[in-house]
């Protein structure tokens, strides 16, 4: 049944913005198009509107888009409010610097997780990710603890949105999500040993604040050669499971289904 209230126009509004990644200095219409899988004629208009608004930047001499001044406020609002980012900052850095990985922070955006927060170590190699960059939620060690962390019915709709955005790939995407539901009941956490990336490995888990707050995921990962699957389960995974004990005490966060 139609959803009268959904306002169409501004979901596609809201796809042209999105579909903007970290690696991109300027996207054209035709890239937006087909990133947004809309008419290029739809693109045009929405570009036009969002460059009247400031949330996107024309730039003449390449005929092509950047995200405007207007999309800060909106993520530095969003950003301001998360206290759990502030809190678990420092608890962040201590296992940086114990273990050598990358640690972030990252919560869900669509069928991606996008880091909020991040802390490295001082390990001469490292993986060059920052703040806002995207990762798949299905093959990521962030994305997999996510979908363990949030309820049944949500992980359901988000399965069933992934199954539809890659048919062909929904078997091995299935078996990989399942896999990691198991291991975070068993472990408390899930991982990702180049499944995303074949030259990087991690870890992850969530934490769900509690008073309507989005669901968090703290990672731990980097290069493969660094940091192997045995010493990400054997010596950075209980540094990662206190510490998520530790801000769940300080939060006061909900009980997650692998807990119940």
């Amino acid at each position: 049944m139609e959803d009268r209230q959904f306002v169409a126009a501004l979901a596609r509004g809201l796809e042209v913005l999105a579909c903007f990644r970290t690696s991109d200095k300027q996207l054209t219409n035709q890239e937006i198009a087909e990133r947004c899988k809309l008419p290029k004629s739809t693109v045009s208009r929405l570009t036009h509107t969002l460059t009247r608004l400031g949330y996107l930047q024309y730039m003449e001499q390449s005929s092509r888009y950047v995200l405007g001044t207007a999309t800060l406020a909106l993520g530095s609002a969003m950003l301001a409010r998360m206290n759990a980012r502030q809190l678990a900052r420092p608890l962040m850095q201590e296992v940086a610097e114990a273990t050598g990985a990358v640690v972030a922070m990252g919560t869900r955006a669509q069928l991606s997780m996008i880091y909020v927060e991040i802390c490295r170590s001082r390990a001469p190699v490292t993986i060059s990710l920052d703040v806002g960059a995207r990762l798949p939620l299905a093959t990521t060690s962030m994305g997999r603890a996510y979908l363990a962390g949030v309820p049944d019915a949500q992980r359901r709709e988000l399965m069933a949105q992934i199954r539809q955005h890659d048919r062909s790939g929904w078997p091995k995407l299935r078996k990989g999500i399942e896999a990691a539901l198991e291991q975070y009941r068993q472990l408390g956490i899930c991982s990702s040993f180049g499944e995303w990336q074949k030259d990087l490995n991690g870890i992850a888990a969530a934490i769900r604040p509690g008073g309507g707050a989005p669901t968090l995921v703290i990672s731990c990962g980097g290069p493969a050669f660094q940091l192997a699957p045995d010493y990400l389960l054997n010596v950075v995974r209980p540094r990662l499971v206190e510490l998520i004990r530790r801000l769940k005490v300080t939060l006061g966060s909900e009980h997650e289904p692998a807990d119940q």
